[in-house]
């Protein structure tokens, strides 16, 4: 197998993870409408984990993009 092709199917793979973090991002939202639809009066107590979650989720996102460009341009 050719190097250039090695990576490029390294860097597909990679890209699996920010696939994942929009599933994620999407489950986080999901359950806090869910949640501030059943108490609204605790939704606001309940937004700065939901940021949290989002943030630490899309922070694993990029981290899956930085290594698939790292495979592509830099190895």
């Amino acid at each position: 197998m050719e190097v250039d092709a090695a990576k490029m199917i390294g860097a597909g793979i990679a890209c699996i993870g920010m696939g994942g973090a929009g599933v994620g991002v999407g489950i986080i939202f999901g359950n806090y409408l869910s949640g501030a639809l059943r108490n609204p009066a605790a939704a606001a107590s309940q937004f700065t984990n939901l940021i949290f979650g989002f943030a630490v989720t899309e922070a694993l996102g990029i981290f899956s993009l930085l290594v698939a460009l790292l495979l592509l341009f830099v190895l």
